[in-house]
């Protein structure tokens, strides 16, 4: 038997693929990720390649957001913040793009292990 492997950048807190329960513990996840309003909809609960879809374009949709946030943000508001309020937002910015860029990561790791792929473990 194989052993489960969950490569470099996977969730710690979804269970390696084919592990007991794997597959509810990245649909939790996944659920964590994405809009509240995700959780009423029955065909993301019971489909979750689909919902790991779903995350994997709000996460992105997310990574553009930031990237623009940061190409006008001292456009947008040099009348009506300070110099030192606008550096403070686009350090947000910075910081929100570098975690959203390992959130990315780690959902289409997850997502390409439902969609069947295995990872094996390398010395």
């Amino acid at each position: 038997m194989t052993p489960c492997v969950a490569p470099p950048g996977w969730p710690a807190q979804v269970r390696p693929p084919d592990a007991p329960d794997w597959e509810r513990t990245a649909a939790s996840w996944l659920l964590d990720l994405c809009p509240a309003d995700y959780r009423g909809y029955p065909g993301l609960r019971r489909h979750v390649v689909v919902l790991a879809r779903f995350a994997v374009l709000y996460v992105e949709a997310g990574q553009a957001a930031c990237r623009r946030g940061l190409s006008e943000a001292r456009a947008d508001l040099r009348e009506v913040a300070s110099d030192e309020v606008i550096d403070a937002a686009i350090q947000t910015f910075q910081l929100e793009e570098s975690r959203l860029l390992g959130i990315r990561r780690a959902v289409g790791l997850v997502e390409e292990a439902l969609r069947g792929r295995r990872y094996v473990a390398r010395l």
